[in-house]
């Protein structure tokens, strides 16, 4: 019996290629998903890893792990600016206050910039 070079499972959609004796699959990663991941998406990394062991490896398997967390990095950085920017216009931080009062303004933006993180890491991060 002549054994096809290709052979393609109509379970499971995957292609497999004869080398010798063997169907090995034709797996590989999508080479436009290697994105740098910032510091929310590598803590999300951590907490999938840690407390979602299932959709960590659906996405490590499936080859989506990146694209995913480059997605939260971003959703996160983007959330971050929109809450620190209508925080600072609902509590006056205005550029007067850092022309007059350098320390007070310096500690407001603090508070803000502190608050405006830990919602971001509740709702994306560790969500």
């Amino acid at each position: 019996m002549e054994l096809k070079n290709e052979y393609i499972d109509k379970r499971t959609g995957i292609t497999y290629t004869l080398k010798g004796d063997y169907y090995y699959p034709n797996l590989s990663i999508p080479k436009d998903t290697n994105f740098n991941i910032g510091r929310y998406g590598r803590e999300h990394l951590r907490y999938i890893k840690e407390n979602k062991r299932v959709l960590y490896i659906d996405l490590l398997l499936d080859g989506k792990l990146n694209t995913y967390l480059h997605s939260i990095d971003e959703k996160c950085k983007t959330l971050l600016d929109s809450i620190i920017t209508k925080l600072v216009k609902q509590e006056n931080v205005t550029e007067d206050l850092k022309a007059n009062n350098q320390l007070e303004w310096g500690a407001r933006m603090n508070n803000i910039a502190n608050r405006a993180e830990e919602i971001v890491y509740n709702e994306y991060v560790y969500n």
